[in-house]
């Protein structure tokens, strides 16, 4: 099960750089010009988790296999990009296809990089990506509206249900609002994930920072992060240009360093669980002397499901989960112990399995 957050934003943000330190290759090509990512690249990250340590030290675990999230690093946007200026066309199709987006923005000064709207200013940045977005959403969904207007008057109620929620979404943004803002029952859900809309992607943003402003963020980013509470988005600094230099360091010489400069963790590590967060992701565990291993889901999950995510034959054959939470395994010593003390759970398939649980499926062939 793969979950994907695209990197988003002006030219020269900082985006490129920001994914060669998370993916720590040299695949996106980091210049001082627009549009030097001619197309997107592509990196799985470990999803930091000390929790999963935890669990293979105490069941002595052989390997350890963290569970992981895919970055898209995306050419960058200009204005008129929705009527196909720049690399316009390709990039707002590269963004359908990302789960969420991670919207860098630019908030430091520096007179050797060039910035295309001439000065800095995240907000008017941020505006600009979202109001290409929107256009987008509305030239889509207005070629849409008439054809599905006509089947809904014939009595076709798919047509109808697409109808009024494709309508929702377009009075939203002709009133400039991203479609994201649309009050959605569970019921509309499926129905509202259909129509693939650029601004009902969850959001993330991004502030690039200079080295000094990497821990506490800067009057840009405290910005930023006002425009992020008022919309319910997530916000996180991080100075690219130090993650830059982390990701060229040996594991054993990161902390070191981070301590030299004043930082408890890498801004990539907050990063990495702030986009894990904002797909509304939880973790659960398998736990033995092969592995350790850390398993992804989305929230609310049920037991079928989550074994499904190993194999798909531990879905099919699902009798039940023997579930330990994360507290009662380390607390009491592992497994055998906590079954011991009663604090081993057989959890059937109605079970929605919780951020943490150390599971072990059992399953008919």
């Amino acid at each position: 099960m793969g979950f994907k957050c695209g990197i988003v934003g002006l030219p020269n943000v900082g985006k490129s750089t920001l994914f060669n330190a998370l993916t720590q290759t040299a695949a996106a090509q980091a210049a001082n010009y627009p549009f030097c990512t001619i197309e997107p690249n592509v990196g799985e990250v470990a999803v930091p988790d000390d929790r999963l340590f935890r669990l293979a030290d105490i069941a002595k675990s052989a390997e350890v296999i963290p569970t992981r999230i895919t970055f898209v690093d995306i050419a960058g946007l200009v204005r008129g990009a929705s009527a196909g200026e720049g690399l316009g066309n390709q990039f707002l199709a590269n963004i359908r296809e990302v789960d969420a987006i991670a919207h860098v923005l630019r908030c430091f000064q520096d007179s050797d990089v060039t910035h295309v709207e001439g000065d800095v200013d995240p907000l008017r940045d941020a505006e600009i990506v979202e109001t290409e977005l929107m256009l987008a959403d509305l030239e889509s969904l207005e070629k849409r509206v008439s054809n599905l207007e006509k089947r809904a008057v014939t009595g076709d109620k798919l047509a109808r249900e697409q109808f009024d929620l494709a309508m929702k979404a377009v009075t939203l943004l002709r009133d400039g609002k991203p479609a994201r803002l649309a009050d959605i029952s569970d019921v509309e859900m499926p129905a509202w994930k259909a129509l693939n809309l650029l601004t009902t992607k969850p959001v993330l943003y991004v502030c690039n920072v200079e080295e000094d402003a990497a821990g506490t963020g800067n009057t840009y980013s405290a910005r930023v992060e006002e425009k992020a509470r008022a919309e319910g988005a997530g916000c996180v600094a991080i100075s690219a240009a130090i993650e830059a230099e982390l990701a060229q360091l040996p594991r054993e010489e990161r902390g070191e360093f981070l301590e030299t400069i004043g930082l408890e963790e890498a801004g990539l590590d907050r990063l990495i669980r702030a986009g894990y967060q904002l797909l509304d992701l939880i973790t659960y565990f398998t736990a033995g002397p092969k592995e350790a291993r850390a398993w992804t889901v989305r929230r609310q999950t049920t037991a079928p499901k989550a074994a499904g995510v190993i194999h798909t034959d531990f879905e099919k054959g699902f009798i039940r989960a023997e579930t330990i939470s994360f507290n009662d395994y380390v607390a009491l010593g592992g497994e055998n112990p906590a079954k011991d003390a009663g604090k081993m759970r057989l959890e059937g398939k109605d079970y929605v399995v919780a951020d943490g649980d150390v599971m072990h499926f059992r399953f008919a062939n």
